[in-house]
C-alpha cells in the first residue's frame, strides 16, 4: 500500500541524496548509519519510556532506506551486495524497534502481555521476510500476505507516537495486537502458497 508514496518521498529527498554523493558518502555508508540510528532510537529511548523521542529519532533515520537506493541509482553503482546489505540491515532495524518496545513493557510499561506481543511481532516479522527469501531461493514465489514490511513499520511508529502525544497507550496496544495477528497470518499464507507450488511441481 505504501509503495505508491515511494516516488514522492524519493523526489523530496533527492537534494539530500545528491549532497551526500558530492561529499563522497557511499550508499552503503548511508544504509549502515541509518540502521545504527534506528537501533539507537529504539534501544535507548523506548526502554526509558521516552516513546515519542524514540519514534522521532527512528523516523529521521528510516528515510535513509529511500536515500541509499536513490544514491545507488544516481551514481549507477547498484549491485547485489548493496541490495543484500540493505535487506539484511532492514531486518536488524525492524527487530530493534520491537525489541525496544519489549524492553519498555518489561520496564516502565509494566505489561507481560504486551511484552509477549512485542516479541511475537519481532519474531513473526523476521519469519515473514525469511519465508519469502527462502521460497525465492528454492525457485518459488511467496510475495503474498496482509502485512508488508513498510505497512508494519509505519503503523507501529505512527500509533506509538500518537499514543505518546495524546497519552493514549491503547493506540499502541491495539496496533501490537493487529500486527501480531497480521504477521502470523502472513507467515501462514506464505507457507500455504509455497506448499501449493511445491506439490504442483511434484505432481508434474
Amino acid at each position: 500500500m505504501l509503495e505508491r508514496f515511494r516516488a514522492f518521498w524519493t523526489r523530496l529527498l533527492n537534494p539530500i541524496a545528491r549532497l551526500f554523493i558530492r561529499l563522497g558518502i557511499s550508499a552503503d555508508a548511508v544504509t549502515l548509519v541509518g540502521t545504527l540510528g534506528v537501533c539507537a532510537g529504539a534501544l535507548i529511548f523506548f526502554p526509558q519510556g521516552k516513546l515519542l523521542t524514540g519514534v522521532l529519532v527512528i523516523t529521521a533515520f528510516v528515510f535513509s532506506d529511500l536515500i541509499d537506493g536513490h544514491m545507488a541509482r544516481l551514481t549507477g553503482k547498484t549491485n547485489k551486495f548493496g541490495a543484500f546489505l540493505d535487506s539484511t540491515l532492514d531486518r536488524i532495524g525492524d527487530g530493534a524497534i520491537f525489541a525496544g518496545l519489549a524492553l519498555y513493557f518489561a520496564g516502565p510499561g509494566e505489561s507481560d502481555l504486551y511484552l509477549v506481543l512485542s516479541l511475537i511481532c519481532l519474531v513473526m516479522g523476521s519469519v515473514t521476510s525469511y519465508a519469502r527469501a527462502r521460497a525465492e531461493g528454492l525457485g518459488y514465489q511467496a510475495k503474498v500476505g496482509i502485512a508488508e514490511r513498510a505497512d508494519r513499520l509505519v503503523a507501529i511508529l505512527v500509533m506509538t507516537g500518537l499514543g505518546a502525544i495524546f497519552d493514549l497507550p491503547i493506540l499502541m496496544e491495539i496496533t501490537l495486537w493487529a500486527l501480531a495477528a497480521a504477521s502470523t497470518i502472513t507467515v501462514a499464507q506464505r507457507i500455504w502458497v509455497v506448499r501449493q507450488q511445491a506439490y504442483a511441481e511434484t505432481a508434474k
